[in-house]
């Protein structure tokens, strides 16, 4: 069922969209701020590594190397525990990503539904093309999962952060609009 990359680690990268661009820090400012306020409900700093990625994910839009060795500086890890969590979890982009990244269930019970179907729709609508390939734009990455935890919703999709449910072939243009 699989036709090429899944989950975060094998997107394919076309024209850079931040891969060579400098790294400047994102735990500055208002951020530290929000890390420092974070800092005081965990019993260690190393206990807030997941949700201080996701700060620098949510900043950057993937967890470059730079990156992970900020978190290790602000929360006094070596950056070989923060690679370790980070290569751990499919969870972090670990290199960039379209700015709305579709993941798209297809599972069995999604595969007998219709998620291929899905994801053609999604691959052809967005310029992506394949799955794991960033569009021209810069605007998407489509990949598909093997499970959204949602069989009774098929096909539930995730973009970004929303989840949406029984998307069919012929909803994703209009999925699309909310994203354009």
């Amino acid at each position: 069922m699989s036709h090429g990359p899944s989950a975060a680690g094998g997107a394919i990268i076309k024209g850079g969209h931040g891969a060579h661009e400098p790294h400047e820090p994102v735990f500055v400012g208002a951020t530290k701020a929000r890390l420092d306020d974070l800092l005081t409900r965990y019993p260690t700093k190393q206990a807030a590594l997941l949700p201080a990625l996701w700060m620098l994910q949510e900043a950057r839009g993937w967890v470059s190397e730079a990156g992970m060795a900020e978190v290790a500086q602000v929360l006094d890890l070596t950056p070989a525990y923060v690679q370790g969590v980070v290569t751990f979890y499919t969870m972090y982009h670990q290199h960039p990503v379209g700015k709305f990244f579709i993941q798209v269930c297809t599972t069995s019970p999604c595969h007998v539904c219709g998620a291929e179907d899905v994801v053609k729709a999604f691959l052809q609508q967005t310029g992506c093309g394949e799955l794991g390939v960033t569009s021209d734009d810069g605007r998407y990455t489509v990949i598909e999962v093997e499970c959204l935890g949602a069989c009774g919703f098929a096909t539930p999709v995730m973009i970004n952060s929303d989840f949406l449910e029984s998307i069919t072939p012929e909803s994703v243009p209009e999925v699309l609009k909310r994203y354009g």
